[in-house]
């Protein structure tokens, strides 16, 4: 019974939200490793001003979110075209790199957190953004 639940949550294709959205957060994470690492990379170690690098590592974490989400998350697909399809990902990413960069910024700038912990912030609130309108849009 355990491992047949565990193999429903962790293998199974599945359309119910509940699990995506667990799977997602796993996603989530694996991105967000991608994105806080090339952040904190860029900005610390080449002297990139931390906007600007926020900006970049956002856009390598959508790529490896877009990866796993495709082959891990979503199964039933909208559109026929993968191109078109990460184009309207993409575009949401976009949505969610510009809520990334105001919260970021109004954490940092305006509330006086440390810019690492600002970006944690965000990724929280940005995740539900992404993972809602993606499987909406894109993915239902």
């Amino acid at each position: 019974m355990v491992k047949q639940k565990l193999y429903t949550i962790l293998k199974q294709e599945t359309e119910r939200t509940a699990i995506q959205l667990f799977r997602y957060v796993f996603v989530g994470g694996a991105a967000f490793i991608v994105d806080f690492g090339s952040l904190f990379i860029l900005t610390d170690f080449f002297g990139i001003y931390y906007l600007v690098s926020a900006a970049i590592a956002f856009i390598l974490g959508l790529i490896v979110n877009y990866i796993l989400s495709i082959s891990w998350v979503f199964n039933n697909r909208k559109l026929n075209s993968s191109t078109l399809e990460f184009g309207v990902f993409s575009l949401i990413g976009m949505v969610g790199l510009g809520l990334n960069e105001v919260f970021i910024w109004f954490f940092t700038a305006e509330v006086g957190f440390y810019y690492l912990i600002s970006k944690i912030i965000s990724a929280i609130i940005v995740l539900f953004w992404n993972f809602f309108a993606r499987k909406y849009v894109l993915f239902k």
